[in-house]
C-alpha cells in the first residue's frame, strides 16, 4: 500500500476556483477564467483545467458552459473536499470554534465489520480513535475512526485533543482521494446520550464513511454520530451532472 501521493494539478485549480467563488472574488452569476487564463495561471494544461471546472459542475458551483464560459450559480454552501473529512475544517467553515474531548486512542484488534471495510484480515492490527466533537463547547457529534495500521501508526505519537486527526494524517502525506458516506437514524444508545448531553433514545444522524487512495485503497472506515437537533445536511445538484444522493429502503 502506498497511502501518500502529491496534490494533483486539477486538485489545486479547483481549490482556488472554490475558494474564490466561496470568498466572492466570484459572485453568482460571475464568468470564471477561460481555460487559457487558468492554463496560463496554473501553466498547466487543458487537462487538469477541464477536470478542476468539471469537479465543481458537480459540486453545483458552477454552470454547465456548453461553448461559453461557465458561470457561478446561485447555490447553497457546499462542503469542500477537506471539510467532508474533518469535522474541525468544517466547524471552522460554519464559523463556529471546533472542540473535542478524547475518550481514547488504541492500536487494537480489527472486529470483523472494520477489517472488511478495511481490507485487513480479521483480528489484524489497526488504530481508532474514539472522542466527542464540540461546536463553539457545545456536543454535536460523536466519532468513531478508524485506520489501517500504516495510517493510524501517524496518531500514536499525536494528541487528538491539540487539533484535527484529518489534518495530521494529510500533513503526513496520506493519500484521501475520495469518500463513500451514507447516513441513517439511531437512536443513542446510553454512552453516546451521556457524551452529547441528551436522553437516551433521542434519535442521532449517524454518518458511515469509507475513505480510499487514487488506487481504491481504504485508508479510513468511520462512524459519526450527530445529535439531530443541531445538524441539517442539505445537497445540490445541477442539471446534466449526476447527483450525489442516493437512497435505499430498508425491508
Amino acid at each position: 500500500m502506498n497511502p501518500t501521493r502529491p496534490l494533483q494539478q486539477h486538485e489545486e485549480i479547483a481549490a482556488w476556483l472554490r475558494d474564490a467563488i466561496g470568498t466572492r472574488e466570484f459572485s453568482p452569476g460571475d464568468p470564471l477564467p477561460s481555460e487559457a487564463e487558468l492554463c496560463r495561471r496554473f501553466n498547466s494544461s487543458r487537462g487538469p483545467v477541464r477536470q478542476a471546472m468539471a469537479t465543481l459542475r458537480s459540486e453545483g458551483l458552477i454552470s454547465s458552459g456548453r461553448g461559453r464560459r461557465s458561470t457561478v450559480l446561485e447555490t447553497t454552501p457546499t462542503e469542500t473536499f477537506e471539510a467532508t473529512i474533518s469535522a474541525t475544517t468544517a466547524f471552522q467553515r460554519l464559523g463556529a470554534i471546533p472542540g473535542q474531548e478524547t475518550r481514547w486512542v488504541a492500536r487494537r484488534p480489527a472486529p470483523a465489520d472494520v477489517a472488511a471495510a478495511l481490507g485487513v484480515a480479521e483480528g489484524g492490527p489497526i488504530v481508532s480513535v474514539h472522542r466527542l466533537r464540540l461546536a463553539d463547547a457545545v456536543p454535536v457529534l460523536v466519532e468513531r475512526q478508524n485506520y489501517p495500521l500504516e495510517i493510524g501508526r501517524h496518531l500514536l505519537d499525536f494528541d487528538p485533543d491539540a487539533g484535527s486527526v484529518h489534518r495530521r494524517l494529510l500533513d503526513a502525506g496520506v493519500d484521501y482521494d475520495n469518500l463513500a458516506r451514507s447516513f441513517d437514524a439511531i437512536p443513542a444508545d446510553a454512552d453516546d446520550a451521556e457524551l452529547l448531553d441528551i436522553a437516551p433514545g433521542t434519535p442521532l444522524l449517524r454518518l458511515t464513511l469509507r475513505a480510499f487512495t487514487r488506487a481504491g485503497e481504504p485508508v479510513e472506515f468511520s462512524d459519526y454520530r450527530y445529535r439531530s437537533d443541531l445538524v441539517t445536511l442539505g445537497v445540490n445538484t445541477v442539471r446534466g451532472n449526476p447527483s450525489p444522493l442516493w437512497m435505499e429502503i430498508r425491508r
